[in-house]
């Protein structure tokens, strides 16, 4: 198979692309032109396919062959994933801030609450103890 890379990013070209999924690279174009894929493109604009492209490829292809859902299925299910990718990202983040807001909150209740006050110093060992 034709490879080509960028930096660490492996392509590959069309043709490779349609013999390993057995499809005819017209339909390749027509997913391209129907945005279900976004292969990059070479300075003399050759298609270039990403393992992130082959994957949505292979999304595509199980949702035609397999479910048998038309391209305009396949549009609105891509599209509600990646809308599911970003909530997801964005849930991620807000836990993150929960958690370290939680972290923060319970090292201050812990210092505010101490039978002993604590300050920002270094320990210090009493000589008998």
């Amino acid at each position: 198979m034709p490879k080509r890379t960028r930096g660490s990013v492996k392509y590959l070209r069309i043709s490779a692309v349609a013999e390993r999924f057995e499809i005819h690279p017209q339909t390749l174009r027509l997913y391209e032109r129907e945005g279900l894929i976004r292969p990059a493109r070479s300075s003399g604009n050759t298609r270039l396919y990403d393992e992130e492209t082959l994957r949505r490829l292979e999304i595509v292809l199980t949702l035609t062959r397999e479910l048998g859902v038309n391209l305009a299925g396949v549009e609105v299910i891509l599209n509600m994933r990646e809308q599911m990718d970003r909530m997801r990202s964005e849930m991620d983040r807000v836990l993150d801030n929960v958690r370290r807001e939680t972290v923060e909150r319970r090292a201050a209740a812990e210092k505010e609450h101490a039978l002993v006050p604590l300050r920002g110093g270094p320990l210090v060992r009493v000589k008998g103890r």
